[in-house]
C-alpha cells in the first residue's frame, strides 16, 4: 500500500465527515443558534471570558487538545499493525472524538462557560458533579506533572528546540498586544509571526542549548505555567496557541508535501495479532491511542478555556468538531511516518520488536521524527533542520497543553471552592498556586523529577473513562432536550466498556505485582465511575416517573 494514497483517502474522508456528519450534528442534534448570547459576551471580564475570532480560537483549541498524545499514542499503537491503528483513528475521530469535543463545547457554552464537571450538577445531580470533579482533578494533576517532565526531557533530547520554543513567548506577547491593543491586521501579523518562528527554528539548528538537569526544567516550567495561567487569556495563551497552530500546520503541510515527493510504500505489517509482551489489542488499542481518536482531556479543554472564548455559538462546529478532525489528520500522518518512513520491514521490526521497545517516550518520538525526517528530506531540507522542525513541533504542542491544563485545573479548584465556600481558593492566584504545588509535589515524589511516572499507568484508562463520562453527560443533556441520543449513547457505551475492561485488567495486574498504591487508586476510580452511572440511572428513572409521556 502506498502511504500517499492512504493519506489522501483518509483526509478526503475527514473533509466529507465535516461537511456531512458535522453539519448534521450542528443543525439537527445541537441546533446551534447564531443569535444565542455566549458566555464570552455575557461574562466578558478580559481575563478568562474573552470573545475571540473563530480562527484564533481554533488555534488555541487545536494546540491545547493535541499535546504529544496524537504523536506518541499512534506511534505506539502501530505495534498491533497499521490497519487497526488507522481504522481506530479515522472511525474514532469522526463518530466519537469529534462528537465528544463538539458536545462538551456546546453544553458548556449554554451553561455560562462552566466545565463539563460543573454542568453535571444541573444535568445529572450534585453528587455526580463531585465525583466527576474528583476524577478530573486527579487526571489533571498527572497531566501537569507529566507534561512538565516531558518538555524537560524533550529539551534534553533535542537541544536545538530550546531557543525557538522559548522565543515563541515574546513573539506571541507582541502579536497579542498589536492585535488587541492596536487593532492591527491579524492576517499580516500571523504571516510575520510564522516567518519569525521559522527563522528562530533555523537559528536553533546552529544554537543548540545544553539544558540543565530535569528537575531544574520542571521548576522553570512550573513557574512558567503559573504565570501563563493567571495572565489574561489574550495576553499570552491565545496568541501563542494561534502562532503554534499555524506553525504546526505549516509543519504538517511540509510533511504532506514530503509524502507527496517520497510517496513511500508501507513496510510495516497490516495486522500483528500478538506482539511480543504486549497487552491484548482489545481493549488496549483504545486506551493507547487516545488523542487522535477520542480523549477525555478534550472535554476539559472544550468546556474549560474554549467555551469561555466562543464568540458565536455557530463557531462550535468549526472549533469542536473540526479541531478533532484536524487532530485525526495529525495522527494519520504520524502513523504513516512510523510505518512508511523508517525503511524496510526489517528496520520497522527492529523498533517494534516487543512492547518494551515500542512503548518508551524517546523510542516513539524518535520513530516519528526519523520517519518524518525522511519525508522532509525529500523536499531538500537538511536532516538537522528537519529534525529541529519536528522537535519544535512536538515541544510546542506539549507546552500549550501544559498552559491550558494548568488554567483548567484552576477552574476546577475555584468551582470546588465556591461550592464548599473556601474563600481563599476563589482567588485565581491562590487557586493556581495550589494547582502548581500539587503537580510539583507529584513530580518530586521521585528525586529525579519523574514522580508523575508513579501514577502514569493509571492515566490512560482514567482519561478514556473521562471521555465515557463526558459522553454520558452529553447523552443525558440531549435526553432532557428530547433530542435523539443514539449519536452519543453508542460511543459512550463503547468507551465505558473498553475502559472499564482495561481498568479491570490493570487492577488484576497491579494486584499480581503487589503494587498496592495503584491497586487502591484504580479501585477508587472504578467505584466513582460506577457510582456516577448509578446516579444517572436514578435521575433518568425519577424523570420518567414524573413525565406525563
Amino acid at each position: 500500500m502506498n502511504g500517499l494514497i492512504l493519506c489522501i483517502l483518509v483526509y478526503l474522508g475527514f473533509i466529507i465527515a465535516y461537511k456531512t456528519y458535522g453539519r448534521f450534528l450542528a443543525r439537527r442534534l445541537f441546533s446551534l443558534d447564531r443569535k444565542a448570547i455566549t458566555p464570552a459576551q455575557e461574562l466578558n471580564d478580559g481575563i478568562d471570558y474573552v470573545p475571540t475570532k473563530k480562527e484564533i480560537l481554533f488555534g488555541h483549541h487545536f494546540t491545547s487538545i493535541a499535546g504529544t498524545g496524537p504523536i506518541v499514542g499512534p506511534a505506539i499503537g502501530v505495534i498491533w499493525g497499521w490497519v487497526p491503528a488507522l481504522i481506530w483513528v479515522v472511525v474514532g475521530s469522526i463518530v466519537m472524538g469529534a462528537v465528544h469535543d463538539f458536545g462538551s463545547l456546546v453544553i458548556s457554552a449554554r451553561n455560562k462557560g462552566k466545565s463539563i464537571g460543573e454542568t453535571t450538577k444541573e444535568i445529572v445531580s450534585p453528587t455526580s458533579r463531585i465525583l466527576f470533579l474528583l476524577v478530573i482533578f486527579f487526571c489533571l494533576v498527572i497531566v501537569i506533572s507529566i507534561f512538565a517532565m516531558i518538555i524537560g526531557l524533550l529539551f534534553r533530547l533535542y537541544p536545538t528546540s530550546v531557543f525557538p520554543v522559548w522565543m515563541e513567548i515574546p513573539i506571541a506577547i507582541l502579536l497579542g498586544h498589536l492585535v488587541y491593543q492596536k487593532n492591527a491586521n491579524v492576517t499580516i501579523l500571523s504571516l510575520l509571526a510564522i516567518v519569525l518562528m521559522y527563522i528562530t527554528i533555523w537559528i536553533g539548528t546552529y544554537l543548540p542549548i545544553q539544558t540543565p538537569s530535569l528537575i531544574t526544567w520542571v521548576i522553570i516550567l512550573m513557574i512558567y505555567a503559573y504565570i501563563a495561567s493567571v495572565l489574561p487569556v489574550q495576553t499570552l495563551l491565545q496568541p501563542r496557541d494561534y502562532i503554534n497552530a499555524h506553525e504546526l500546520m505549516v509543519a504538517m503541510g511540509l510533511l504532506f508535501l514530503g509524502l507527496l515527493f517520497a510517496h513511500p510504500n508501507i513496510s510495516a505489517p497490516a495486522i500483528v495479532p500478538a506482539p511480543k509482551n504486549a497487552p491484548p489489542v482489545w481493549p488496549f488499542l483504545f486506551i493507547t491511542v487516545a488523542c487522535g481518536a477520542i480523549s477525555g482531556f478534550h472535554s476539559l479543554v472544550s468546556s474549560g478555556t474554549t467555551s469561555k472564548q466562543l464568540d458565536n455559538e455557530t463557531h462550535a462546529q468549526f472549533i469542536g468538531y473540526g479541531g478533532m478532525l484536524m487532530e485525526g489528520a495529525l495522527a494519520t500522518i504520524v502513523i504513516i511516518a512510523c510505518v512508511a518512513g523508517l525503511g524496510d520491514q526489517l528496520a520497522w521490526s527492529s523498533r517494534y520488536a516487543d512492547w518494551a521497545s515500542a512503548s518508551g517516550l524517546g523510542a516513539k518520538l524518535s520513530a516519528f521524527i526519523d520517519g518524518g525526517t525522511t519525508f522532509l528530506t525529500a523536499l531538500g531540507i537538511s536532516k538537522t533542520f528537519a529534525a529541529t522542525i519536528l522537535g519544535v513541533f512536538i515541544v510546542s504542542f506539549a507546552a500549550t497543553t501544559l498552559d491550558t491544563a494548568t488554567r483548567i485545573q484552576r477552574y476546577v479548584v475555584t468551582e470546588l471552592a465556591q461550592d464548599f465556600n473556601i474563600t481563599p481558593f476563589k482567588n485565581r492566584y491562590l487557586a493556581t498556586g495550589l494547582v502548581i504545588i500539587t503537580a510539583f509535589l507529584l513530580a518530586m515524589a521521585r528525586p529525579d523529577g519523574k514522580g508523575a511516572l508513579i501514577l502514569w499507568p493509571l492515566f490512560g484508562a482514567s482519561n478514556q473513562l473521562l471521555a465515557g463520562i463526558a459522553l454520558l453527560v452529553i447523552t443525558v443533556y440531549l435526553w432532557h432536550k428530547k433530542k435523539p441520543i443514539v449519536y452519543t449513547a453508542l460511543p459512550m457505551v463503547f468507551m465505558v466498556i473498553m475502559t472499564g475492561w482495561a481498568m479491570v485488567l490493570n487492577i488484576r495486574n497491579f494486584y499480581q505485582k503487589g503494587n498496592w498504591l495503584l491497586f487502591i487508586i484504580n479501585g477508587f476510580i472504578i467505584i466513582f465511575v460506577v457510582w456516577m452511572i448509578v446516579e444517572v440511572i436514578r435521575v433518568v428513572g425519577r424523570a420518567r416517573k414524573v413525565s406525563p409521556e
